[in-house]
């Protein structure tokens, strides 16, 4: 599980809930059902039309990946397994990699070391798994770009609700005590709108982007894997070349771990 989501989810919820009791606002106003239907359902509505049935039907997944951790390879594991199989074809031929196509669970490295493995040409390589990459990038898009939207229709159906709060509040302007609970439960509704459109759907949103980018860098390591045993380079070197995706300092520890280890060997 993504803790990291609802630990943020938690936090938002009590930094909301403390500041109100702190600023002498009594939680019980949120419970407003009408301001709940306006942002809630009318946001749901706004996204509906806004989006083609197809694009609304991944919802529910996309929940699940901001919930879920990637089981997607890490990029010290994707090095580390290159490097493995590098070493293996120099001495046995690409060939020999063929067993280790049943060992292989992620389907975009299978299909990319099978057609290696078939003879396939660099290019034709580069340019199938390079379509697949971008295919995937432009669903993680227009996943994202639901939240996204989500988040800029929320704060406005807020403005809505208070809209329709205050205007229930002036026809009703000879009660005094009930007018001003009733421009109070007004601007619930913007607080609703404002807290689920930029501590909610935006977050959501950066999160999915976030995530596609991790994993189409995994991706694009892969291919630079693939290609680099194709072209049967040393595994020293396809290690260097895949470091380059890693952060400076993750990349500076991994190569001089193996320097280390080299060097013990020697001795």
């Amino acid at each position: 599980m993504d803790k990291s989501s609802l630990i943020g989810i938690i936090l938002a919820i009590i930094a909301v809930g403390v500041g109100m009791v702190a600023k002498g606002v009594s939680p019980a106003v949120l419970i407003n059902p009408a301001a709940f239907l306006i942002i809630v359902l009318g946001t749901v509505a706004a996204v509906t039309i806004a989006f083609p049935g197809s694009d609304l039907k991944k919802v529910p997944k996309l929940f699940g990946i901001l919930f879920k951790d990637q089981k997607s390879l890490s990029p010290q594991e994707v090095i580390g397994l290159f490097t493995g199989w590098a070493e293996l074809a120099r001495k046995e031929g690409l060939l020999s990699l063929e067993p280790k196509m049943n060992e292989i669970e992620d389907d975009f490295l299978k299909n990319g070391m099978s057609l290696a493995v078939d003879g396939q040409s660099a290019d034709y390589i580069r340019d199938v798994l390079s379509e697949e990459i971008a295919a995937m990038e432009d669903r993680h898009t227009a996943g994202a770009a639901i939240f996204t939207q989500a988040g800029t229709y929320a704060p406005t159906l807020g403005v809505l609700g208070a809209v329709v709060g205050l205007i229930a509040a002036l026809g009703n302007m000879s009660d005094t005590d009930a007018l001003g609970h009733a421009i109070s439960a007004a601007f619930v509704a913007t607080l609703l709108g404002i807290f689920t459109g930029y501590v909610l759907w935006h977050p959501f949103a950066n999160k999915l982007k976030r995530k596609s980018a991790m994993e189409a860098k995994v991706k694009e390591m892969m291919v630079e894997g693939i290609l680099s045993i194709l072209e049967g380079e040393a595994p020293r070197v396809l290690e260097q070349k895949l470091a380059s995706y890693l952060p400076a300092d993750e990349k500076r520890k991994l190569l001089n771990s193996d320097e280390g280890g080299q060097g013990d060997g020697q001795a």
